[in-house]
């Protein structure tokens, strides 16, 4: 199974990923960090991608479909796999579906109001060590800007920055309504309320991934 979460940023598509990942098994990638691994590892589509990153432009649509094909044609992806900011458009949906056919597809958009983003950008805090992701709503540290796993100190982070946040989510308009309506068409894309509790859109995705899995193990099942 291919799991496609789409949704603004701060909608939550990381943590519900790595809830899907724990109890389903299948693993969550996700297209920036694999194209920063891509680079560390000095892979041939790593380098290209290093290339564009220094002059500062976003990696070419084939770049990106080149480091996400290395990457699910590995072992851990054979049964399924969580991809988490990809695609971001129309031709990379149609790559990814040219580079693996094999996998039952569902789109899940985990659908959050502009003004609900930039009060949950606003107050998101990363760890500088570690990465670990809080937020002053939905996932307070335990001590006020510390992390509870490294003890590191919490910060802002560049891009959820007022004028930033309205960048990214004018991009993401441009583009969410052709994937919506190119996932509709395909009869794979649902639509969660982003707006309750992490709890409540993991109990709401785990429905609809259960129904799905049900469905392919009928279809599967010898006569």
């Amino acid at each position: 199974m291919r799991i496609i979460f789409l949704g603004p940023p701060g909608s939550g598509k990381g943590t519900q990923g790595e809830l899907i990942e724990k109890k389903y098994g299948f693993p969550k990638i996700s297209s920036g960090d694999m194209l920063r691994q891509a680079v560390q590892e000095r892979t041939p589509s790593g380098k290209k991608a290093e290339a564009s990153m220094k002059r500062g432009e976003l990696v070419n649509d084939d770049i990106v479909v080149e480091v996400i094909k290395e990457r699910i044609s590995k072992a851990d992806c054979k049964k399924g796999y969580i991809l988490d900011g990809f695609p971001r458009n129309i031709h990379q949906a149609k790559k990814l579906e040219e580079i693996n056919q094999e996998h039952t597809e569902v789109a899940i958009e985990i659908y959050l109001s502009d003004r609900v983003v930039f009060d949950r950008l606003g107050a998101r805090l990363i760890c500088s060590s570690c990465g670990a992701i809080y937020n002053l709503f939905v996932r307070t540290p335990n001590k006020k800007e510390i992390c509870d796993v490294c003890r590191e100190k919490l910060t802002l982070r560049e891009d959820d920055k007022p004028e930033v946040i309205e960048e990214r989510l004018r991009v993401y308009h441009e583009q969410r309504e052709g994937l919506v309506d190119y996932y509709q068409n395909r009869k794979v894309y649902f639509r969660i309320d982003g707006e309750k509790k992490i709890e409540a859109i993991f109990s709401d995705i785990c429905s609809i991934l259960d129904k799905k899995i049900n469905r392919f193990i009928e279809v599967e099942a010898p006569k």
